[in-house]
């Protein structure tokens, strides 16, 4: 038996001179516990040195989706088919194994059974491969391993949505961090302003307010013009006068401000992060950010792994994408499905009355199905049926509300049908003249007329 093995190096095949003791699994550890031993049991029979590492990275590329390479195809044909010999190739890639077989017509086998012997052999390929160190080995497989991680990443065909994925998911974070953030510093500031939080309820517009105030006793002097109207920093300063907060210290103050500088720098980030979503997801899906804006179009994306992988569903499964869980809990317990998923969250569907919100979801799904496709496997850089669709979807949310045609939407009347009036007259000319004599019918009897009753 014969066994394909492949290192960074090149491809090596093996000899194996006692077949008997591959049928006791558990005592080929020990045949390869020293190099003796194992020379004993394996033999190098050939061995292919790559060239470069252009030629490595090639045909380990096609090892790795299970296609055989020219080198290996050439190594296979020069040392196995053109000796002629007809012993059992061992090639654990179930595929390759097919493959090989198909092409080359050598007999393969592969299974789990043999894992153990490609163990023993990869433990001591250093001394079963003579003119190689185990330094020389590592430095090859290290720059092999390089090599095809780069390889990867330039040809891979979802790597350009790899960035919405984790910006959508770095915009969720940092919301959900910020809501942290910003509850602790109402908490923490109540304790000496609690009106504050009553009469200013944006975050940002808080934290500002509480960096510039600092201390209550300063807020009569302070100007906040710039950060609130002037009606808001009346009602704050009054509120300042008679508040019921205790006093605290300017070292606490000091760590209250610090926290206002997180929450400040993370909300600008926030800003800067969204604004960059925006420009990525309308240069790489327009027509779906048209249709349900950047953020639920990012989530879907992220939510499917890809463009490509989100244009291959089906709208049905788009609409409910986003609520798997309550879709299994239905079907389990034979309830009604969910009728919308993520899609909830688009504003055409959060604007529609709660009894419509079923079928908006549901034409909604099957727009952003020919959108995505359209971006994911189209040349079009515009938005165009984006726009369309939209307006489409608008017309039919006016329509289940209040029951009118699109027309009465745009202010055109629809056109009715009139049947044309036909100009022709009779004409008797066309009338057939001519006296023609039909032959006479004939019976079984040979008479030519109908027999007379008697």
């Amino acid at each position: 038996m014969l066994v394909l093995f492949e290192t960074a190096a090149g491809f090596a095949l093996f000899k194996v001179l006692k077949e008997k003791k591959l049928k006791k699994v558990d005592d080929l550890a020990e045949e390869f516990s020293t190099l003796e031993k194992a020379t004993k049991l394996v033999k190098l029979k050939a061995f292919d040195k790559f060239n470069d590492s252009k030629s490595a990275l090639k045909a380990v590329s096609a090892l790795l989706n299970s296609k055989l390479s020219k080198s290996l195809r050439k190594f296979l044909k020069n040392n196995i088919v053109s000796k002629g010999i007809e012993d059992e190739l061992l090639v654990l890639d179930k595929k390759l194994c097919r493959v090989i077989e198909e092409k080359l017509g050598i007999k393969c086998i592969q299974g789990s059974q043999y894992l153990e012997l490609v163990r023993g052999i990869r433990s001591q390929i250093e001394g079963l491969l003579s003119g190689f160190t185990e330094t020389e080995q590592k430095a090859m497989s290290l720059g092999l391993a390089h090599s095809i991680c780069r390889h990867t990443l330039k040809f891979s065909v979802d790597k350009i949505d790899t960035m919405i994925v984790q910006a959508v998911n770095l915009l969720d974070d940092i919301d959900k961090e910020l809501n942290n953030y910003s509850m602790k510093l109402r908490e923490w500031y109540s304790w000496h302003f609690p009106e504050l939080a009553r009469v200013i309820t944006d975050n940002l517009v808080y934290a500002k307010c509480v960096k510039t105030i600092g201390q209550r006793i300063n807020c009569k002097s302070t100007d906040m013009g710039e950060i609130v109207p002037k009606e808001i920093e009346s009602e704050v300063k009054e509120a300042a006068e008679l508040s019921m907060g205790t006093e605290i210290t300017e070292n606490d103050i000091e760590h209250i401000k610090s926290l206002c500088d997180q929450v400040i720098s993370l909300s600008e980030y926030r800003i800067s992060l969204s604004e960059y979503l925006k420009n990525r997801m309308q240069a790489i899906a327009p027509n779906l950010t048209v249709l349900v804006g950047e953020i639920v179009g990012a989530r879907l994306i992220a939510h499917a792994g890809s463009l490509v992988n989100l244009s291959k569903h089906p709208a049905s499964t788009i609409q409910i994408l986003g609520a798997e869980k309550a879709l299994f809990r239905a079907i389990r317990t034979k309830h009604d499905t969910p009728k919308y998923g993520l899609l909830y969250h688009a504003s055409i569907v959060g604007s529609a009355t709660p009894n419509i919100k079923g079928k908006i979801s549901r034409t909604l799904a099957a727009k952003c199905a020919l959108c995505i496709r359209m971006d994911a496997l189209g040349d079009e850089t515009e938005a165009t049926i984006g726009v369309e669709h939209k307006q489409a979807m608008e017309n039919r949310v006016k329509y289940l509300e209040t029951h009118l045609t699109p027309s009465a939407f745009s202010g055109k009347r629809p056109q009715t049908y009139n049947r044309p009036v036909s100009s022709q007259m009779y004409n008797p000319s066309t009338d057939a003249t001519a006296n023609v004599e039909l032959p006479a019918k004939r019976f079984s009897s040979g008479q030519d007329e109908y027999p007379k009753k008697r």
